[in-house]
């Protein structure tokens, strides 16, 4: 079994969590300023979505601080799953806005109240947005970095953020040329159902998280690292499982090894094997292997010379791949 260590990744992770706290308490303000000028339906829906950024950011760098711990007595496989627990209860907070802001929408629709000083609301939104979208570039960048789901997460909401503070700015727009009230709500009532869907999103992929989903990306990039570290010995790997907990993944499967080899071997070959492939994967994590005997079944694909059971002649290894990894009896067997 063989863990890396994540201290520096940490690191990095904290500090984008205080970034995202200090710019979203900064671009809420803005917004806010915006609509006391403007009065806009379409900027108060904005305003509020920004409330959830502030929210959801104070959350994500109380999250990132617990799951950075180690894991202890309590917690055998660390802290990482706190991370879905972020991302969760921001696709909730972010589902939650929108249905306020089509209740507002749909109230200002029905009791119409004509906003005002537009051209300066837009100037304002406009500095916000592009805030929003040098922060959501940082937030997704680090996250993907440093295996983070809920600096993901945020870095997603806030640049869906961008797209609805467009639409705000499209909207006061058409407001300004066409002098047509009734379209600032409309708009409003259109970034409700687009945060809607975009909360939906968030929530289904850190329940999938919660629930060790299988990711078909994971698996690859496993797959990848075992292929590239493979060595004489390693003859097959088969019924291997992924437990998610944050950017740390916990690894079991079967590995087929020759049956000539006595406890010592076999646990120095293989946990040399586990430190190099951990090395290569994309997340941090620990590798556990069950051992099985090869039984002289796998003389045509094991490359491990000077043999002295050997049956069959040497034809070639078998690749890893997703398929063949995740099978619960080897697939030549």
């Amino acid at each position: 079994m063989v863990t890396q260590s994540v201290t520096a990744s940490d690191k990095v992770r904290n500090r984008a969590a205080w970034v995202s706290a200090v710019a979203s308490i900064l671009i809420f303000a803005l917004k806010v300023a915006a609509y006391r000028m403007t009065g806009s339906a379409a900027v108060l829906s904005d305003a509020l979505e920004s409330i959830v950024n502030v929210m959801a950011s104070l959350v994500a760098l109380y999250v990132i601080r617990i799951s950075a711990q180690p894991a202890d007595r309590e917690h055998p496989y660390g802290h990482g799953k706190a991370e879905y627990f972020s991302a969760t209860f921001e696709g909730g907070l972010v589902f939650s806005a929108s249905i306020l802001i089509i209740y507002e929408s749909v109230r200002a629709l029905i009791f119409p109240n004509p906003p005002q000083k537009l051209e300066i609301g837009m100037i304002i939104v406009s500095v916000a947005a592009l805030l929003n979208l040098l922060l959501g570039m940082y937030l997704k960048r680090v996250g993907k970095v440093h295996q983070s789901d809920a600096l993901k997460a945020s870095g997603v909401h806030v640049l869906s953020d961008v797209i609805t503070t467009a639409g705000v700015i499209v909207g006061l727009g058409l407001v300004l040329l066409t002098d047509i009230q009734w379209i600032d709500p409309v708009i409003a009532i259109l970034i409700g159902l687009q945060l809607a869907w975009s909360g939906y999103k968030i929530i289904r992929e850190s329940l999938g998280g919660l629930m060790d989903e299988i990711s078909e990306s994971s698996l690859q990039d496993l797959g990848q690292a075992l292929e590239q570290n493979r060595r004489p010995g390693v003859i097959n790997i088969h019924q291997l499982r992924i437990m998610r907990n944050g950017r740390f993944h916990h690894v079991d499967a079967h590995m087929v090894v020759p049956e000539y080899w006595d406890i010592s071997k076999a646990h120095g070959e293989i946990q040399e094997y586990e430190k190099s492939v951990v090395q290569d994967y994309v997340f941090d994590g620990e590798l556990a292997f069950h051992l099985d005997p090869c039984k002289k079944s796998y003389c045509s694909e094991c490359d491990m010379p000077d043999c002295p059971i050997r049956l069959h002649p040497f034809q070639g290894r078998v690749p890893f791949t997703v398929k063949s990894l995740t099978a619960e009896v080897p697939e030549s067997n």
